[in-house]
Parts: structure tokens; C-alpha cells; sequence
């Protein structure tokens, strides 16, 4: 499913470098990396969703070399292959909760927002809880809530690929637990493979690779 090989990355004006000789995620697996911050956990993961372009090296996903996409390009297999379940949500608040999740369809042409998509919204909020709560803003949201607008929205494509960036930071342990196997439940019957970067090392028996 995921396959990188020999990359580097820097940003402009820092004395960071990431090297990654080797990353590999088998279809359908669930993989945590673990990390001190700063350790460039955020950056891979936005070199794999294509937000980011490495220096030099191989990132392929899906059978596609992301790496090698347009800019243009990588937004679109960005959308229609990867679901990103961001550390802050990135819901807007001018949108409803429904409007949130469905929100991959109004920015890219490649999708279709059509009744399918709209059920498949809707079942995803049933899923997870939150099918009373698709009219209300993000304001209007408690934390947990929030973050299950943002699992969906991440889900709602069907993509092959779900990255998450400390997605349960902020919560309880029970939460944290909850929000987790919520997020595993729904990838599993997208038939989704799922890559995860997280500080709490109590979440990681639930997963079945962890790279630190």
C-alpha cells in the first residue's frame, strides 16, 4: 500500500533533515510511529498524502508514485485515494458538521457528490455517533465530537489510506481508546490501511507494527 525508498527532506531556512532509506505499510495494516517532536512524524506524514514533495526519493502509494505527481496531481490522488485525520481536525467553522465531512467533494473535481456519497456520509455519522449533531457548526461541537466529524470526512471518499496525526492527543484515556477503535472500526470496513503518528505509548498494542 505505502512504499518509500531513499527519501529526503528538508525545509528552507532550518537545520532539519529528514532520511528515510526505507518505510513499507502492507494493504489493510495498521502501523504507529512514534517519536520525540520535532522528530519530522508530521512531515512524513504529509510527504505521503502528497502535501509535501521530497528532495529526492521514491513515495508510492496505491501502485502510484506520489513523489512524481504534479502538484495539481498529488491534490488529486490526495483526495480520491487518502483520508487525513489532521491533529487540530482543520474543520471549518462556517461549514456544518455535514458540510465538514463532505467537504473533499466541493474542492475537487475528481469527486462526485452524489446521493451515494451523501448516504455514505450519512451512514458514517451513524457509525460514529453523530448522525444528531450533521447540522451543528464545529463551535458547537464538544472535542470528541469534533473528532469524529474529522474521521469521517477522512473516511467518506473510501480511500485505500488513512493517515493520522495525533488524531486522540487531547482526550482521556477512555476517549482515547474509544475514539482509536472508532477510527480502526470504520478503516477496516473501508478496507483501509492505516498509518498513525502518536506520542502515547499506551495506544500502541492496539497496533500491529510500531516504529520508533
Amino acid at each position: 500500500m505505502v512504499e518509500l525508498e531513499n527519501i529526503k527532506f528538508s525545509y528552507r531556512a532550518s537545520e532539519f533533515r529528514l532520511n528515510i532509506p526505507h518505510l513499507s505499510l502492507e494493504n489493510r495494516k495498521r502501523l504507529a510511529i512514534v517519536g520525540p517532536s520535532g522528530s519530522g512524524k508530521t512531515t512524513l506524514l504529509n510527504l505521503i498524502a502528497g502535501i509535501l514533495k521530497p528532495e529526492s526519493g521514491r513515495i508510492e502509494v496505491s501502485g502510484t508514485e506520489v513523489s512524481k505527481l504534479s502538484d495539481a496531481g498529488r491534490r488529486r490522488f490526495r483526495a480520491s485515494q487518502i483520508g487525513f485525520v489532521f491533529q487540530d481536525f482543520a474543520l471549518l467553522d462556517y461549514l456544518s458538521a455535514r458540510q465538514n465531512i463532505l467537504y473533499p467533494y466541493r474542492i475537487t473535481p475528481a469527486l462526485t457528490l452524489d446521493k451515494e456519497a451523501q448516504e455514505r456520509a450519512k451512514s458514517l455519522a451513524i457509525a460514529c455517533g453523530i448522525d444528531d449533531k450533521l447540522d451543528r457548526h464545529p463551535t458547537a461541537l464538544s472535542q470528541g465530537e469534533q473528532q469524529r466529524v474529522a474521521i469521517c470526512r477522512a473516511l467518506v471518499t473510501q480511500p485505500k489510506l488513512v493517515l493520522s496525526d495525533e488524531s486522540t492527543g487531547n482526550l482521556d484515556p477512555d476517549s482515547k481508546v474509544r475514539i482509536l477503535d472508532l477510527l480502526f472500526e470504520q478503516a477496516e470496513a473501508a478496507g483501509a490501511a492505516v498509518l498513525a503518528v502518536t506520542h502515547d505509548h499506551e495506544l500502541l498494542p492496539r497496533f500491529e507494527r510500531v516504529l520508533d
